[in-house]
């Protein structure tokens, strides 16, 4: 074992044995090629001397930093595009004709399939709708919650054949809306009392128009009437507890908060996803289901050192490295420079940034 302060490091030296921070989390693993930035987080971190053996070739260290996050090809993104286009037409007709017209399961889920077999690399915490018209804010939120529940579902491990009735319970689960005075549902300000008591209404009516549906099971059902209840029993509209609510449910309400938060809408403007997780993070004690908030934000967070990110200070920067206790708020080396999220709290993730 050769130890090597860390200020005799070179960029181009490959590291022998992994590096962990005081905590025991891997820092940089066994195989790496220091890169400047690497240093910098050794630094950061307070490392003095590492395990150091076998260095490469200067030119080494010119190799380019990869991007790992998952990003949609040009290609990829056309064609997924023009299928979540077409859904969202569908979804339209099928919610204002779903007062006086039987609702076209079979061709929801059609379209449904069609668009999460066309969405592999689709990203929920990057994808934005690229014709976004805030009038229809109710559909995307609608679509997206779909898409996101059928995520949820596969990442807690429901049963396979469950997997589309997640998505359409997400699909579905604001469809009481249509029975909503559209002034109370479109309004631009802030809701009187009786108003607000009226848009609550939505649950019931969602599910009194899907009760007699066929094609979706009682989850999908129940997940119009339950989405706004909370586990500590404070929602409604029947005050249900934890083990009251189903499953669909919970996930459901967990990908609704946070499209509903990072869409942009007639009197409100997209907010940052990372601040979103950080809400849901607090609201899992005792409001979401922990299971469904810890498992949401730790799959969706989970991009490599490299991915490119903005700050809300407007300055543009790499993630260098997480920390699992804390996924939302990491290292970003920004030029020389690296802000702890975790501790310069004024500081926080805008947005990733596309390439």
């Amino acid at each position: 074992m050769v130890m090597t302060p860390v200020h005799e490091l070179k960029p181009g030296i490959q590291l022998y044995n992994d590096v962990f921070t005081e905590r025991g989390q891997l820092l940089l693993p066994k195989g790496k090629v220091l890169m400047p930035r690497d240093l910098m987080i050794l630094k950061a971190f307070l490392v003095t001397e590492i395990d150091n053996e076998r260095p490469l070739p200067p030119l080494a260290a010119e190799m380019p930093v990869i991007l790992e996050t998952t990003i949609m090809s040009h290609p990829d993104r056309v064609a997924f595009e023009k299928v979540y286009e077409e859904m969202i037409r569908t979804l339209k007709q099928s919610f204002q004709s779903a007062l006086v017209e039987e609702i076209p399961i079979y061709k929801l889920r059609t379209g449904l399939e069609q668009l999460i077999n066309n969405s592999k690399q689709y990203n929920i915490l990057t994808y934005t709708p690229q014709r976004l018209k805030k009038e229809e804010y109710m559909y995307h939120n609608a679509l997206l919650t779909g898409m996101t529940s059928y995520r949820i579902a596969k990442w807690m491990h429901l049963p396979p054949n469950e997997g589309m009735q997640v998505a359409l319970a997400g699909l579905l689960h604001d469809i009481g809306n249509i029975r909503i005075d559209p002034d109370i549902l479109y309004k631009p300000t802030q809701l009187e009392p009786g108003e607000v008591e009226e848009m609550r209404r939505h649950t019931r009516y969602g599910y009194d128009l899907l009760k007699n549906v066929k094609g979706i099971n009682e989850g999908v059902k129940l997940a119009a009437l339950q989405h706004h209840e909370k586990v500590d029993g404070s929602g409604y509209p029947l005050r249900l507890e934890q083990s009251q609510i189903h499953i669909y449910a919970k996930i459901v309400a967990v990908a609704d908060i946070f499209h509903a938060m990072t869409l942009s809408k007639n009197y409100r403007q997209a907010q940052s996803p990372y601040l979103v997780l950080e809400q849901l993070e607090t609201e899992s004690f005792g409001k979401l289901d922990p299971a469904v908030v810890t498992t949401f934000i730790r799959k969706v967070t989970q991009f490599h050192n490299g991915a490119k990110v903005r700050l809300n200070n407007g300055s543009v920067g790499r993630i260098v490295f997480s920390d699992r206790d804390h996924p939302t708020r990491p290292m970003v080396a920004v030029g020389e420079i690296i802000y702890n999220l975790i501790e310069n709290r004024q500081l926080h993730i805008q947005s990733v940034v596309q390439r």
